[in-house]
């Protein structure tokens, strides 16, 4: 509808065309779905490309956050083991210097 191109809708509906299936169209199965008209299919065909990159450029930009996050766990755990570490060592020192006497 957006691209002026309702009259298409009942072929779409009548298929039970999900968003997912509508990103696996290419000419041959819009043609089969009776968009007849060869200007009709460009323009679903560049808008379904532009929607590709989109959500393409959204999932890398997803995968970019989670490891970012990943690391920033990483480095979290790696300051707790550190604290921890240190934690224990006076007392490991104590307990040598009590060895000692």
């Amino acid at each position: 509808r957006t691209l002026s191109l309702e009259q298409y809708v009942p072929q779409f509906s009548a298929q039970n065309i999900n968003g997912e299936q509508l990103l696996q169209l290419d000419g041959s199965k819009l043609k089969a779905l009776g968009i007849t008209s060869s200007q009709d299919r460009a323009i679903v065909k560049k808008k379904l490309k532009e929607m590709k990159a989109s959500l393409e450029k959204a999932r890398k930009a997803q995968e970019k956050m989670e490891k970012q996050r990943e690391k920033l766990r990483k480095k979290e755990q790696e300051q707790l083991q550190r604290k921890s570490r240190k934690a224990e060592k006076p007392s490991s020192d104590v307990t040598e210097g009590t060895k000692e006497q």
